[in-house]
């Protein structure tokens, strides 16, 4: 599991953002550390848990990946 240290002002949702570009990993980053979920504001320097982000398979192809269809 990585780890992030914090910077003065973070907050949970910005921190999830800049791991992993989502705003909703908040919830499974808050997860893996339940002894800071009280923090709203974080000062520097907490060490978080960081759990493995998800990886999304695209559940349908983007337009110029389509095969034509001939008609």
């Amino acid at each position: 599991m990585k780890t992030y240290r914090t910077i003065q002002g973070d907050t949970w949702d910005s921190i999830a953002f800049a791991i992993s570009g989502d705003e909703s990993f908040m919830v499974p980053l808050m997860t893996a550390n339940p002894d800071h979920t009280e923090i709203v504001i974080f000062p520097a320097g907490i060490t978080l848990q960081v759990p493995d982000i998800p990886v999304e398979s695209a559940s349908t192809l983007p337009p110029w990946r389509l095969e034509e269809d001939g008609s």
